[in-house]
């Protein structure tokens, strides 16, 4: 699946929130937004699963304008972790994850949805909470039960909206490696959000920096992550090191303005 965003843009009635925004995502390939607060990271991300339409340019998928395409048929696609949940109806954490199968079901469930959500389940560690109410779980596992939720579609294209938010940081490393992972040995894709700049590093093949609803850098984390490039997008003086294959940073003060 060949996902291809073209001259996006996006705004909230005079306010433009994405400006000119132009990105490719290949097979096998996982692809990180970071910038600062507000530099529109979870927009494009709502944007590509059309959650929110662009008022200008197009995003298709292998050719195929996604604005042409039904709710459903995008949902086979491409699977949306989004960054927060909003409580709305009781449900345990099976029949939550288990929606994320409404686009191959039936009239009803069959043993192989069951035995798929099963194990996204087991793979993500929260198999014991799975008929607990999705409600009555801490943060951090609700959003582990998300990207369950989003594997269990078994779509081509991952959406994950910050998804290591609300995550301890050994739990934020078991995600990123499962997703990674998945990725991986699947064959399929994924864009990740992340305000991390170090599981950033760590995790992706290419990044799209934005600042200000427009791409400011892209390229592999050693061209993106750089001390210029972060000292401008984010307004932080850093140091940047390298453990030998990635770069990792640290950031040291905020730029003194006058």
């Amino acid at each position: 699946m060949k996902l291809k965003v073209k001259n996006v843009e996006f705004g909230y009635n005079s306010t433009l929130v994405l400006e000119n925004i132009s990105m490719e995502l290949d097979r096998s390939e996982v692809v990180g937004i970071v910038g600062p607060n507000g530099a529109g990271k979870s927009t494009l991300i709502r944007c590509i699963d059309r959650i929110l339409t662009p008022r200008g340019g197009s995003i298709l998928l292998d050719g195929t304008d996604i604005s042409k395409m039904t709710r459903m048929e995008i949902a086979k696609e491409m699977g949306y972790v989004p960054q927060t949940t909003t409580r709305v109806f009781p449900a345990t954490v099976f029949d939550t994850v288990l929606m994320g199968r409404r686009p191959h079901l039936g009239w009803k469930s069959s043993d192989e949805d069951v035995d798929r959500v099963l194990k996204v389940l087991e793979l993500l560690g929260i198999i014991e909470f799975a008929m607990r109410d999705f409600n009555e779980i801490s943060g951090g596992q609700q959003q582990k039960v998300l990207i369950a939720r989003a594997l269990a579609q078994e779509a081509d294209i991952l959406l994950l909206d910050e998804p290591t938010s609300n995550l301890d940081i050994r739990h934020q490393l078991e995600v990123m490696d499962i997703m990674k992972g998945i990725v991986r040995s699947k064959g399929i894709s994924a864009i990740v959000a992340i305000h991390d700049l170090n599981l950033a590093s760590r995790y992706t093949d290419r990044l799209l920096m934005l600042n200000g609803g427009r791409i400011f850098a892209v390229g592999d984390p050693e061209s993106v992550l750089t001390v210029e490039n972060i000292r401008r997008a984010y307004g932080v003086e850093a140091l940047v090191k390298s453990d030998g294959e990635r770069p990792y940073i640290i950031p040291v003060r905020p730029v003194k303005t006058r």
